[in-house]
């Protein structure tokens, strides 16, 4: 009879048993993993020197010797070195009239070697390939990059594609989260992110000095990453995605136009970054924060941080402003290199040390702002110089046109040493003490030139 009973009541509990198993078996699906990812690297005979870097601006026939002075101060200052990279039509001389197929060589240039490098590494054929995401913001073709892709690695007829454009520098975690979210409703997949940006068909060559800004900061570059929710491969995986948020402030008639794409006053069409943009970033970052902070940090951090805040209030505001210490959830921070600027004000929001922001910076110095790929090189500076151990946590933040904030929080499955990593070849001559560019050393003299008086020779060639 006990027998009899026991078997009933296991009976009754199969349903139960059945419901917490699927239950913990699709959780285990929804996962997200990064396999390995592929930051793009050009060929070294489209790094822009310091003298190649004046020749682009004596070239434009729109600037005076104010412009110069202008231009002087902002590259000087920008923290970027001389080993970043253009797209090709710089480079012809062409910089005034690009084509479409300038936009489009410097994008397959970018297919051609990094998707084809990182599937043969993972061994993931592109037959395997469930989704697709390519995220470029400042070119739009049809048929569309994704297309591209498709058809010069032949993937398959039913894969999942997403063509985003407009994303700005942010557009990598929103591509991360399209990912996500389709990963949380079907198993055993791959995916494909693909994020770069096109400055052939953005490139300014005007004077409106808040659009001659981006020529100074934007960079060529890029990053492919393999993805996926299948179980089985979690044991390769590098990296696991444990939360993502994203914060979009386009309702602000002064957020969305502190970093939008125009044509100036002659009609010439460039990337207008406004004097506002700090003070817009600066409230989609609080706001970010605000979201993402209960999900990453522990309670106790969580705890003082509401303590210290009530305190402050009972005593009327005289008690110094409390600051939440990231650091009790987070062991690196991976900082989109938008400018000098903007690593500086992280660091002094978050309380970081030049340790936490050396990646950041080092990136900006070799590669410059790459859009939306810049957390990636970031992110494979720190697996280069060995910091990333299991077990660790990384706190992405990015920024972007819209105005946009996104972060997310990944954690290191294995440690990470850089190997085949786009660093390889520099990352024995970093960090260094001295990022100041030659540019004043160079170029320095104009400061001295007579704005009524001075005049440059149509034929004028920078000496070396």
């Amino acid at each position: 009879m006990d027998l009899f009973l026991i078997f009933l009541y296991f009976v009754a509990l199969i349903p139960l048993i059945y419901t917490v198993w699927n239950i913990l078996d699709q959780r285990r699906h929804q996962n997200c993993y990064i396999l390995d990812y592929e930051c793009y690297k050009a060929a070294d005979d489209r790094k822009l020197s310091t003298k190649f870097s004046g020749e682009i601006i004596r070239r434009n026939k729109h600037l005076g010797i104010a412009d110069y002075k202008f231009l002087l101060k902002a590259i000087v200052s920008s923290g970027i070195g001389e080993e970043t990279y253009a797209p090709k039509m710089v480079f012809d001389g062409r910089e005034a009239s690009p084509s479409l197929s300038d936009g489009v060589l410097e994008m397959d240039e970018f297919f051609s070697d990094s998707v084809g490098k990182l599937l043969a590494r993972t061994g993931i054929h592109p037959s395997e390939i469930d989704v697709l995401v390519v995220n470029v913001s400042m070119l739009a073709t049809c048929p569309s990059l994704s297309a591209r892709i498709i058809n010069k690695y032949k993937m398959r007829e039913d894969i999942k594609v997403y063509n985003l454009a407009g994303m700005g520098c942010s557009a990598s975690l929103i591509s991360v989260n399209i990912v996500q979210n389709i990963f949380k409703s079907t198993r055993d997949r791959n995916a494909v992110v693909v994020t770069s940006e096109s400055l052939s068909l953005g490139w300014y060559n005007g004077n409106d000095k808040s659009m001659i800004l981006a020529n100074c900061l934007f960079r060529t570059g890029g990053c492919v990453m393999v993805l996926t929710n299948k179980p089985a491969l979690k044991s390769r995986a590098m990296l696991e995605l444990k939360q993502l948020v994203r914060t979009h402030h386009g309702s602000r008639d002064e957020s969305y136009g502190c970093c939008i794409q125009k044509e100036d006053e002659n009609g010439l069409a460039g990337f207008h970054l406004g004097k506002n943009l700090p003070k817009a970033a600066t409230r989609a970052f609080a706001d970010n924060l605000k979201q993402i902070a209960p999900k990453i940090l522990p309670a106790t951090e969580l705890l003082r941080f509401a303590a210290a805040l009530l305190f402050r209030k009972l005593s009327g505001g005289s008690a110094a402003r409390p600051v939440i210490n990231f650091k009790k959830g987070v062991e690196h921070f991976c900082l989109h290199t938008g400018g000098k600027a903007v690593i500086d004000g992280i660091a002094e929001n978050l309380g970081l040390s030049e340790d936490d922001v050396e990646p950041a910076r080092m990136t900006l110095h070799r590669f410059g702002n790459t859009s939306a790929s810049s957390l990636w090189y970031v992110l494979a500076y720190m697996a280069a110089k060995g910091r990333l151990k299991k077990g660790d946590r990384v706190f992405m933040i990015s920024f972007g046109a819209g105005f946009k904030c996104n972060s997310c929080l990944w954690k290191v499955l294995r440690d990470l040493d850089g190997r085949n990593n786009v660093w390889e070849d520099s990352i024995h001559t970093y960090p260094r003490t001295n990022l100041n560019n030659p540019f004043l050393e160079k170029y320095g003299w104009i400061h001295n030139e007579d704005s009524g008086q001075f005049h440059l020779p149509d034929d004028y060639e920078i000496p070396d």
